[in-house]
């Protein structure tokens, strides 16, 4: 298993500090499956600033870079979490440790 990142969107600024198109927030979405089928996943969105990233036309940025950049703003200890909580999930479809319902 490995957690698949992807970006469902990006927030951008149409002119700043004489650029055009520059993003500052990205929407990404962090997600698994296991053999069996079992999901676990995660939404969120980070800031990100022109001097934070290396600066590509809007036109030519990949979902890697993308990626990478909110990566870089959530920071190694965001990410080691978010995938965690997500193999968290995953755990707790295959083995359960809650349950609701009705007893009739």
């Amino acid at each position: 298993m490995a957690v698949t990142w992807t970006i469902a969107s990006m927030d951008r600024d149409i002119t700043q500090d004489g650029k055009a198109n520059v993003v500052t927030t990205i929407h990404w979405r962090a997600s698994d499956t296991d053999s069996d089928g079992n999901t676990g996943s995660s939404y969120g969105s980070v800031g990100v600033t022109l001097g934070s990233q290396s600066f590509i036309a809007y036109a030519d940025i990949k979902e890697s870079d993308a990626t990478q950049w909110a990566k870089d703003a959530l920071g190694s200890d965001q990410v080691t979490a978010i995938e965690a909580s997500i193999a968290s999930q995953i755990a707790e479809m295959k083995t359960p440790t809650v349950a609701s319902g009705v007893s009739w």
